[in-house]
């Protein structure tokens, strides 16, 4: 399987994951917002804000970058993507139903980008967090280095 087919091919999958996230949740996933999501699964490794916008723009001349801001919102608040602090950049989410448990591996030399998942860090966040009398409203945990393909 090509990397392209690879990319359409979980792009479809995150595609009805999402469907079915709205579905359960009364959300609409909207045409727009499926476009979005798409452009984000099409992409390897991440996308910015205003590449997606150059993207949608081929499909719709007219839109601006408050469309593009308030449908990645859409997207995170709902845990279909994810956005890279460090890199002021999207992912998508490969685990919807895990998307506050998510932490990242950034390689530095190739730009691939690693989602994996954890309880023990999560609760280690809220631990923390409730001894320190604080209430975190957004935690992004990234790692950036090098991935094991770039040290061979």
């Amino acid at each position: 399987m090509s990397k392209r087919q690879k990319n359409l091919s979980v792009s479809a999958e995150a595609l009805r994951k999402a469907e079915a996230l709205c579905e359960i949740n009364g959300l609409k996933l909207t045409k727009l917002r499926k476009q979005v999501l798409k452009l984000i699964w099409r992409k390897p490794g991440y996308v910015k804000a205003y590449d997606l916008l150059d993207e949608l723009k081929k499909i719709d001349p007219s839109a601006k970058p408050p469309t593009i801001y308030r449908t990645l919102d859409f997207l995170i608040e709902n845990g279909l993507i994810h956005k890279l602090q460090s890199l002021n950049a999207f992912i998508g989410c490969h685990h919807p139903h895990e998307h506050n448990e998510c932490y990242f591996l950034i390689c530095d030399s190739c730009q691939k980008i690693e989602e994996c998942c954890s309880k023990k860090i999560n609760n280690v966040v809220a631990s923390t967090s409730k001894n320190n009398n604080f209430i975190p409203n957004k935690v992004t945990f990234e790692i950036a280095g090098t991935c094991q393909n770039c040290l061979n």
